[in-house]
């Protein structure tokens, strides 16, 4: 359920961000809910997105274009699908970098029918020359082609049926003003609660046929960082655990074990979290230091430690940006069984 297409930033021995088969990604469309009624979490976007949709039915009119943002792996991609299944249309997906060229998006966008909804991933990386003519799709259903070079070039417009167009991005900022003021609705999806993320994983184990006691679902939706996609991993990784070294049933003793197995801590924290919080304190005594030193350290390069490592650090407050560079807090000394210094952040926060 809620499986993006976006990087993942799971992790275990064997780094659950690793490419996926095809087998995980038939099991991952099968666990995507298909309604808006069977989506877990996201009270607040389901409830706007419903009446923006239903609205638009009863008007009879064609919804406004709708923009996700937000981290990997909360659903963006599994509400896309859903739009087109609550208006009843199909929908066409493709990604940002896939559209270099205008001829490109033109092409797509010409073998819409009425209604279809396009789910562009990764909009933020669409090729500007690309975007431009975007904004008059988006705006009179039309693209303007134009037909050769220099003075005798000409512009040929091409109408287009009526369509919904539905972006997502993880990184709202990166989007310019004009093509961000062209969405009707913009949606920011929020990391999900234990509780929310216990539900996703009862519903993925009864798909599945897994026999998930309670205590196991609590432990497993307190070590997914708030992220139904790496939840949804750790269960079957889990199921794999309890099929192959117990009796089949995943109870807390048993989802502890296989956590284990896979270096997933009780903090949601993978292989990879922990070298860089180890690195941070042995190599540089909690910091400050910069994420291309504190990458060259880990073995990593910068932007995965910074888009992949640090988001998660830093909302579990274990790691402090600072203008001089990244630091340790208190709690990440603690949580490698060390002692802080007393200029730790956090470390008199009550």
């Amino acid at each position: 359920m809620y499986e993006d297409d976006e990087a993942d930033w799971s992790g275990d021995g064997v780094s659950l961000a690793a490419h996926q088969n095809p087998s995980d990604q038939d099991v991952e469309m099968t666990l995507r809910p298909r309604k808006l009624s069977e989506f877990v979490g996201q009270a607040r976007v389901r409830e706007q997105l419903e009446l923006v949709l239903h609205g638009a039915l009863k008007r009879g009119d064609q919804p406004d274009h709708v923009l996700f943002s937000g981290p990997p792996g909360l659903g963006k991609t599994s509400l896309s699908m859903i739009i087109a299944t609550e208006l009843g249309t199909s929908i066409r997906v493709t990604s940002g970098p896939a559209l270099e060229r205008p001829g490109d998006l033109a092409a797509m966008l010409s073998n819409l029918s009425e209604g279809d909804v396009l789910f562009i991933d990764e909009i933020h990386r669409i090729a500007r020359p690309a975007e431009e003519m975007l904004y008059l799709a988006m705006e009179d259903y039309r693209v303007d082609i134009v037909v050769g070079k220099g003075p005798g070039a000409t512009s040929i417009p091409l109408e287009l049926a009526p369509f919904t167009l539905v972006g997502a991005t993880t990184r709202s900022g990166a989007l310019t003003g004009p093509l961000r003021d062209r969405f009707g609705f913009t949606a920011h999806m929020e990391f999900y609660a234990p509780e929310e993320l216990e539900l996703v994983v009862r519903r993925s184990a009864g798909i599945l046929g897994v026999d998930l006691r309670d205590d196991g679902a609590v432990e497993i939706a307190g070590r997914s960082r708030g992220t139904p996609r790496i939840a949804n991993r750790l269960l079957r990784r889990v199921r794999d655990f309890a099929e192959v070294r117990a009796d089949g049933a995943v109870t807390r003793e048993v989802a502890r074990a296989a956590l284990e197995v896979y270096d997933v801590d009780e903090l949601g924290l993978d292989r990879l979290d922990r070298a860089v919080l180890s690195a941070l304190i042995n190599s540089f005594r909690g910091g400050p230091v910069g994420i291309s030193t504190l990458a060259v350290a880990v073995g990593e390069e910068a932007t995965t430690v910074e888009e992949v490592c640090e988001p998660y650090l830093v909302r579990a407050g274990l790691l402090a940006r600072t203008p001089r560079g990244r630091v340790a807090t208190a709690a990440a000394w603690h949580h490698l069984g060390l002692v802080p210094p007393e200029h730790a952040p956090g470390l008199f926060d009550e």
